[in-house]
């Protein structure tokens, strides 16, 4: 009764963080025109591609319009700066909970430091949309977007710590999830008409497929075995369930979005550069043209080695088996388990991200043969972020409720 209590408050607490990150987005800051802005936005392919990360908050300009934004960009440039400068990195491995709580600190000062370089853009992108354009509403805009920013991350923050699953990914998930009814509204069905009923159930057939590649790709894992010299000395064989989990997707849905976000800048600077010669070499980036599914796919590729980097270092894995006194069969401890592992995370990555494309491409090849757009409603990026938060928070939820009944039964 007690665990279930306790998982009910959780819950709640979940809940009620998310409601309150979501109204936020509904509170526009006065003095713009939203028509002339949304009609923009509607044709803007980079803001476009924000909007869905913060759930319509582009196209209205609440004070939560940034949303979590910033702080994943925090992060990000955080677990890449712990990798570089070995203050840091050791402050993160010697130092325990202290350590990770600095961090976690230094974490939201950048945070804020993008909250207020983001706002200063957002403000000055909006300025031909608002009726009195000042230095005072450019302060004023400034400091209602960060504020807005760092009131979500405390949101994020403490769903995480108090709530259920992963605060920054429930909120993306969130606000995905509001954006696809309206998407659906540009879509008429007769249900009158044959071809409109074969037509739904392909794509019905097709959404399923998608669904289960992409909780394929999630889970699909390869297992390193290893084992430890006391299991040796006693009975000299290979305990199966003793093993190192590498996924083959360790960077989750953030290389096709990092790819995506950046094959949007073509669009942009097609639409604002004026030289001529220039925009031709720029053209061939756009999509439909020469370059840009080739440039796509390699993105792609490169952003999973990059994150894998970041995710994972085969040195530390190395160094840790060998402070546990366990090694992998048949590999030397040291440098040549470090090889043996980077060596097989290289290969995974280069097939999950070959992965990633293909399916990234799915929506688009759909569109061309049966020209329609339906799938692009929901998009390839989405529907990943959307299935890989909900198993995360699904086996957290399973993780609480299963440690809960193991502490009862020892109580």
């Amino acid at each position: 009764m007690k665990a279930a209590t306790q998982l009910k408050q959780k819950l709640l607490i979940t809940l009620i963080l998310l409601i309150l990150a979501r109204l936020g987005i509904f509170i526009p800051i006065p003095g713009i025109d939203h028509n002339s802005l949304s009609n923009n936005v509607n044709n803007n392919g980079l803001i476009n591609f924000l909007n869905i990360f913060s759930g319509g908050g582009f196209s209205t300009i609440g004070i939560f319009a940034l949303g979590i934004v910033p702080y994943i960009n925090a992060s990000i440039m955080m677990q890449l700066l712990t990798k570089l400068i070995p203050e840091l990195e050791n402050l993160q491995k010697e130092e325990g909970e202290s350590g990770r709580q600095k961090i976690g600190q230094i974490t939201r000062y950048f945070t804020l430091i993008w909250s207020i370089i983001q706002s200063i853009g957002i403000s000055l992108w909006i300025k031909p949309y608002v009726f009195n354009w000042n230095y005072q509403f450019m302060i004023d805009c400034i400091v209602a977007l960060s504020t807005g920013s760092l009131i979500v991350m405390w949101c994020a923050e403490i769903i995480t710590e108090y709530g259920i699953g992963n605060g920054s990914s429930l909120l993306i998930f969130q606000n995905i999830i509001s954006g696809i009814p309206k998407n659906l509204q540009n879509y008429k069905i007769n249900i009158y008409d044959k071809q409109t009923i074969i037509n739904g159930c392909f794509f019905f057939v097709l959404f399923i497929s998608l669904l289960m590649i992409n909780i394929l790709i999630q889970e699909c894992k390869r297992k390193i075995i290893i084992v430890s010299a006391k299991q040796l000395s006693k009975i000299n064989i290979l305990n199966p369930q003793s093993y190192i989990p590498l996924k083959l997707n360790q960077g989750g849905v953030m290389p096709i979005v990092f790819a995506s976000a950046t094959m949007t800048l073509p669009i942009y600077f097609s639409d604002n550069l004026q030289t001529s010669k220039i925009n031709g070499v720029i053209s061939l980036f756009l999509p439909g043209h020469t370059l840009y599914l080739p440039a796509y796919g390699f993105l792609i590729i490169i952003f999973s080695y990059f994150y894998t980097s970041l995710v994972l270092n085969p040195e530390d894995i190395a160094e840790n088996l060998n402070k546990m006194g366990a090694s992998i069969p048949s590999i030397r401890p040291g440098s040549d388990t470090s090889k043996y592992i980077k060596r097989i995370l290289d290969k995974m990555t280069l097939v999950g991200g070959m992965f990633l494309f293909m399916i990234a491409l799915i929506p688009s090849l759909i569109a061309k043969t049966t020209n329609t757009s339906l799938l692009q409603g929901l998009g390839t990026t989405s529907l990943l972020i959307l299935v890989g938060v909900a198993i995360d928070t699904a086996k957290q939820i399973q993780t609480y409720i299963i440690s809960q009944q193991y502490d009862n039964i020892m109580e």
